[in-house]
């Protein structure tokens, strides 16, 4: 990477962390359905339909939240059942869904929806484990539609730490796991700024997952072409003028001039 796109990639880092948010709060099934809605708000030009939705509220600074992970809110002796009902959880959501890398679902898909994320992102979490799932039932099961994790640096503070977490996580992907990872990462999601993301709790995660071979995975964490991945979707992202997360591109195939529900769209 040359020096200008450091410095580049330095600038959007510091005006993503400079933009004021709300707290987060539970996701109730009015805020679900608005955020289902504004997800399939599209207008289309050509062969493609593209969609940039932006949560005002979404991660975009670092400003801390108290709300602490699941398996940090129990006490110790029921974190291996909170733990294992989790797993469990993560293991049904996803099972039987075609995952590559970091895309889930039927590669004909003919629906895609970019979906980029921190993994410390506290709003991203709140879209993945409320609203996420029921996109993935109804439709990335149905093959109608694949989603693609890009990873955009928003809420994690240290840089480094931004990298080694989401390499982490793309490693997963080269056992086809890593959607597994991502979904245990968001139910585990600690402290935003605490630094409770170690290698131990990396390698906590990447142990729970069902069928992830952990020599191969720590293995892949060396990959460069993870690292370049990160650092494209950070360009990608940049060109499309997104700033905090979680944020989303949305595509299909054909000339269809305007959809205005994801129903519609996926119906189509």
């Amino acid at each position: 990477m040359s020096a200008g796109e450091d410095n580049e990639q330095d600038l959007m880092r510091k005006q993503r962390r400079k933009q004021p948010r709300a707290q987060p709060a539970e996701v109730d099934g009015g805020v679900q359905r608005t955020w289902l809605k504004q997800l399939g708000i599209v207008a289309g030009i050509a062969t493609t339909i593209i969609v940039v939705i932006l949560f005002a509220d979404g991660c975009g600074s670092n400003q801390g939240t108290s709300r602490p992970s699941s398996t940090q809110a129990q006490s110790t002796g029921a974190e291996g059942t909170q733990a294992q009902r989790t797993d469990a959880e993560v293991t049904s959501l996803l099972a039987g869904i075609p995952q590559r890398g970091n895309v889930l679902g039927d590669p004909k898909a003919p629906v895609t929806v970019q979906y980029f994320a921190d993994l410390e992102c506290p709003y991203c979490r709140l879209f993945t484990l409320g609203v996420l799932p029921s996109l993935i039932q109804s439709y990335v099961r149905r093959g109608k539609l694949k989603i693609e994790y890009r990873s955009l640096e928003t809420a994690t503070r240290n840089p480094e730490t931004f990298k080694i977490q989401q390499v982490a996580a793309l490693a997963a992907g080269k056992q086809n796991k890593m959607w597994d990872f991502i979904d245990l990462f968001y139910h585990e999601q600690g402290h935003e700024g605490s630094g409770y993301v170690t290698e131990r709790y990396l390698r906590d995660l990447a142990q729970r997952v069902t069928g992830l071979n952990l020599i191969g995975w720590t293995a892949a964490r060396d990959d460069p072409e993870l690292v370049d991945a990160i650092t494209s979707d950070a360009r990608v992202a940049s060109n499309a003028g997104l700033r905090s997360t979680p944020t989303f591109l949305l595509a299909k195939a054909g000339n269809t001039p305007y959809v205005s529900t994801i129903e519609r769209l996926l119906r189509g």
